[in-house]
């Protein structure tokens, strides 16, 4: 084709002097700034822009935000509130993007699945600023159009400025009441609104009608998924204890709810400033996940107790505080990992536990173990690869990537696994079946399939050692005391019990 003859298209997109105008802007369909042109701003700042590199970094490379956004904020130097800001963004973002995507749909000339990832993630975090933050409209609007001239182009980011005018012109409380009114069912309403995928809020709300709950604080919990956790510490007993974890430094602490091993940091203080975290003698551990560890250690045994086993150990938070409880009494833990990776994980947790309170980190398939090594231990852990399904506040990017397919693979290894530590467990030794999920498909039939196959295996009631192992005038609301595992098994919450959604059953091999 001849570069000197005009293109026709060319001519009509083109203003009086000549200059070439987006689509959206000759159609008459463009957002208009109030700034002068030289003025409109060409970048954004590197707060916004670290929180888009992770976003997409996340999206492009199945990343996670926590693993991603600690170094990258480092590298570009950003600290005290630049940091906290493009921590709430990128994390915030990525618990909402469902809401965030119903109310966007609503705004675009377009399904959302025909934008270009990279706008798309320009449009949430645009959204998430009018929505979810406190940031004021007219900043949330210019610094992100700037953020997608920098990253996207001046075309893409005429559409984002149109787009996010729209968005701004009404509250969030309005949108969700049409986002609401839009969906087609109550669990497809609660999806939308709630920022889950639709299976998993289905699966949410069977889980607490089947562990004695009302299905009516799905919306509560779905909430609870999206708001951030508080850091919580373990000190590991015989290492540290609470007096000694902040001493010497500035950092905060409060009591834990429940177990007599927690403690809670106060907002703005970094854990890796506190020595027995640095050496080991203290870790970050979810109150719920030190709960049903120690459960497992104060499970009555008849017999010896002299050999405990982690089954699946990577990355090791759940090992060392049984490591710390078996050096108390004079036993030995082996730690036993798939990954080699992460079983170079499980060494580092334990590097503060004394000669002796650990025999082996051993890197092998866990479901060969039972056939390796039956009977030969007092007590089991085995905390199943799952969906993660409990843990969607820390790891928010995983509720979009998993999908009811994952099911089937994981529900039969944990199956494999928990048959292996049954054969691995002495008669009259425990195992803990224990999950960071509380999907009935990983928990209740996972255990009811295997023990339909046992005759030497007896349901224990993990809620009567639970309440035993807490923080004394502690009450844990475990739901109703249904008959069968209902009354026996132990289901925490994040919206009843500020923990992960872990789940407990301890077994006895019968003599």
């Amino acid at each position: 084709m001849s570069t000197d003859r005009p293109d026709r298209h060319g001519d009509d997109r083109r203003d009086a002097r000549g200059r070439q105008r987006g689509a959206a802007r000759s159609r008459g369909q463009a957002g208009r700034t109030t700034q002068a042109p030289a003025d409109r701003r060409r970048r954004t700042d590197p707060a916004r822009t670290a929180a888009f590199d992770v976003l997409r970094d996340v999206d492009a490379s199945d990343a996670y935000a926590n693993l991603v956004l600690p170094p990258l904020l480092r590298e570009r130097g950003l600290s005290g509130r630049d940091a906290a800001f493009a921590t709430e963004l990128c994390y915030g973002t990525l618990r909402l993007r469902g809401r965030y995507d119903a109310i966007l749909a609503a705004c675009v000339d377009r399904p959302l699945d025909r934008l270009d990832p990279d706008v798309l993630d320009v449009l949430r975090l645009g959204a998430h600023q009018l929505l979810g933050m406190r940031v004021p409209a007219h900043a949330a609007v210019s610094e992100t159009v700037g953020l997608a001239r920098d990253r996207v182009g001046a075309g893409p980011a005429q559409m984002v400025n149109a787009v996010l005018r729209k968005v701004g012109r009404t509250p969030l409380p309005e949108w969700l009441d049409r986002v609401r009114d839009d969906a087609p069912d109550e669990i497809t309403a609660l999806a939308r609104t709630g920022s889950h995928p639709v299976w998993i809020t289905r699966a949410l709300r069977e889980a607490l009608h089947g562990n004695g709950r009302d299905a009516g604080e799905t919306a509560d919990l779905l909430e609870a998924d999206n708001t951030a956790p508080r850091v919580t510490l373990v000190t590991r007993p015989g290492l540290v204890d609470a007096d000694e974890l902040a001493a010497g430094t500035d950092a905060r602490l409060q009591a834990g709810r429940w177990a007599p091993t927690a403690h809670v940091l106060a907002p703005g203080s970094d854990p890796a400033t506190l020595p027995a975290v640095a050496d080991g003698r203290a870790g970050v551990q979810d109150e719920g996940s030190q709960l049903v560890t120690l459960a497992l250690a104060a499970t009555p045994l008849d017999g010896p107790d002299a050999r405990w086993l982690d089954l699946c150990a990577g990355p090791g938070g759940k090992a060392a505080l049984l490591a710390a409880l078996a050096a108390g009494r004079g036993a030995t833990l082996v730690a036993n990992e798939i990954a080699p990776h992460r079983a170079r994980l499980v060494e580092r947790g334990l590097r503060a536990l004394p000669a002796g309170a650990v025999e082996a980190v051993r890197t092998g398939d866990g479901r060969d173990l039972g056939t390796e090594e039956p009977g030969a231990y007092d007590r089991v852990l085995v905390d199943a690869p799952c969906t993660g399904l409990g843990a969607l506040r820390r790891r928010p990017e995983s509720r979009w990537r998993r999908t009811p397919a994952d099911l089937g693979a994981l529900t039969g290894l944990q199956a494999e696994l928990l048959r292996s530590a049954l054969d691995a467990v002495r008669p009259g030794g425990v195992v803990a079946y224990v999950t960071c999920s509380p999907h009935l498909a990983e928990t209740r039939l996972v255990v009811d399939t295997v023990l339909r196959r046992r005759d030497d295996v007896e349901r224990l009631d993990a809620r009567a050692v639970v309440r035993d192992v807490l923080v004394p005038g502690a009450d844990l609301d475990l739901g109703a005391d249904g008959g069968g595992a209902a009354g026996l098994d132990v289901q925490l919450w994040p919206h009843v019990h500020g923990t992960d959604a872990m789940h407990l059953t301890l077994l006895r091999r019968a003599g």
